[in-house]
């Protein structure tokens, strides 16, 4: 019976070689990181990239963190040119300007 268990079971027969290693600290990235390093590589198209920032953090905290880039982004144009948020979003968007009254 023994002999089978270990025919099974060779691991458990054997001594582990040397101390275990110790786990590996997995590098934490926050929201901004991700939803940087996302956004760049969907404009790069790097599809290995992408999914590699999604999973850093939840796709809750991806979204939050992709609006506040996005916001981030539209308020820096809208001060370089001069113009309001809301006529470069569109603008960036390719929709046409709004009505004026």
């Amino acid at each position: 019976m023994r002999a089978l268990l270990n025919a099974l079971l060779p691991t458990a027969r054997r001594a582990p070689e040397g101390p275990p290693e110790p786990p590996r600290a997995r590098r934490q990235h926050n929201i901004f990181e991700a939803a940087a390093t996302y956004v760049a590589a969907c404009v790069e198209e790097d599809q290995d990239r992408i999914e590699e920032a999604a999973a850093w953090v939840s796709p809750e905290a991806l979204s939050f963190g992709i609006n506040e880039l996005a916001c981030r982004a539209v308020i820096a144009l809208a001060r370089e040119r001069g113009e309001s948020p809301q006529t470069v979003a569109r603008s960036l968007l390719g929709l046409p300007g709004l009505p004026t009254a």
